[in-house]
């Protein structure tokens, strides 16, 4: 099939460095795996900065103008019409403004994934850009969830005619990844978080305070990342003592990766986490996971296997966890071992282009039964 591929967050090749858009890309390549001809769409950013209404209207007459070029582009016949449309993180920030009026239009499937609903944005401010995603969900044939936070959320949508399939989040890799080296003494921990304003942060300070809990124990941190809170960060860090954390600063991935191979254990508290690929890199060099049991997190890990999750802001809990898995090396290694195998196999991309394979066809089988229903 062709399929015309929407990412209204960003734009699908703007060389951004975001877990989205590695998601993005990661799809693309998945579906292209089958066979199919996946066109990203060429459309202006859709990320919604503020509430503001004239913000949004100017989104529209924007996105407007484009369906009807595009439209016009196909109708030409100066390149063949998509068979499906897929769109690729539709919400309130950043709602798909084209996909469900050109899959009607062209009389197509209309396909999302990572799409997510926010009740609490129903009212208020957001509430005309909360209807806009909703829009979309209503005309789904097929809505894949990273999350069970999201499906969750996704549920009101669930119908006949309206699918929704699991997509466990995955991490593809151009080789091998390097596997974790032998363990050392002191353990070393390490933690890769770009360094912002909001979520990032608050992880970056709940980990200080944590370490703070354990600090009279035998242990070196690393930290990959940079960003406006560098400061901020690096101040909270400095109550530890002297010598035990190291800030690297911004690696490129493979650079990260070998840092991640050299390193014991993984700890970020990824506090409101969407999910958090990093989780999986790290998995797949064969690194345990201490991290807190919020938002997406633990639809990355196997907890209990790969994973130690503590309940979201229980930092004494957490230190406690680090601290016992510190002092059993057999454990970080028989969890280190199961992270690696779960990360390169589960949570491959042969095995997403499996879930995407049969995600398409039932979005064709829906998309044909809803035809079907309207003739009557």
């Amino acid at each position: 099939m062709r399929i015309a591929f929407h990412t209204p967050l960003n734009l699908f090749d703007d060389g951004g460095v975001s877990g989205d858009r590695r998601m993005a890309r990661q799809l693309v390549a998945a579906l292209r795996s089958l066979g199919h001809e996946v066109d990203p769409v060429v459309a202006p950013r859709g990320y919604l900065p503020s509430s503001d209404a004239a913000c949004l209207a100017e989104r529209e007459d924007r996105a407007a103008q484009l369906r009807d070029d595009l439209l016009r582009h196909w109708r030409s016949g100066a390149s063949p019409a998509p068979d499906l449309w897929f769109t690729y993180h539709n919400y309130y920030r950043a709602p798909d403004l084209l996909g469900p009026a050109l899959a009607a239009a062209c009389d197509i499937p209309y396909v999302t994934a990572e799409a997510s609903d926010a009740p609490r944005r129903a009212q208020g401010e957001w509430a005309p850009h909360t209807e806009r995603v909703r829009r979309g969900l209503a005309a789904g044939d097929v809505h894949f969830h990273f999350t069970e936070r999201d499906r969750r959320g996704l549920e009101p949508w669930r119908e006949p005619g309206t699918a929704l399939l699991p997509l466990p989040p995955f991490i593809a890799f151009a080789t091998e990844p390097p596997a974790r080296a032998a363990a050392n003494t002191p353990p070393r921990l390490v933690t890769i978080a770009m360094m912002r304003e909001g979520t990032k942060q608050n992880s970056y300070l709940a980990l200080a305070r944590i370490l703070a809990l354990i600090q009279d124990e035998d242990w070196r941190l690393s930290i990959i990342g940079d960003g406006r809170q560098r400061a901020a960060i690096e101040q909270a860090f400095a109550t530890l003592p002297a010598g035990r954390v190291t800030f690297l600063g911004l690696l490129d991935r493979d650079g990260a990766m070998q840092e991640l191979a050299a390193h014991d254990i993984f700890v970020w508290p990824g506090i409101r986490e969407a999910y958090g690929l990093v989780y999986l890199e790290a998995q797949a060099v064969g690194l345990p996971i201490v991290a807190f049991d919020s938002g997406g997190v633990a639809d990355t890990v196997d907890a209990g296997r790969t994973a130690l999750l503590v309940e979201e802001g229980n930092e004494a809990a957490f230190a406690a966890r680090l601290s016992a898995l510190l002092a059993d090396p057999a454990r970080r290694r028989r969890l280190g071992d199961a992270a690696r195998r779960f990360a390169l196999t589960e949570r491959s991309p042969q095995k997403a282009a499996e879930r995407l394979a049969e995600g398409l066809a039932l979005a064709l089988e829906n998309h044909r039964a809803k035809r079907k229903e309207a003739e009557r």
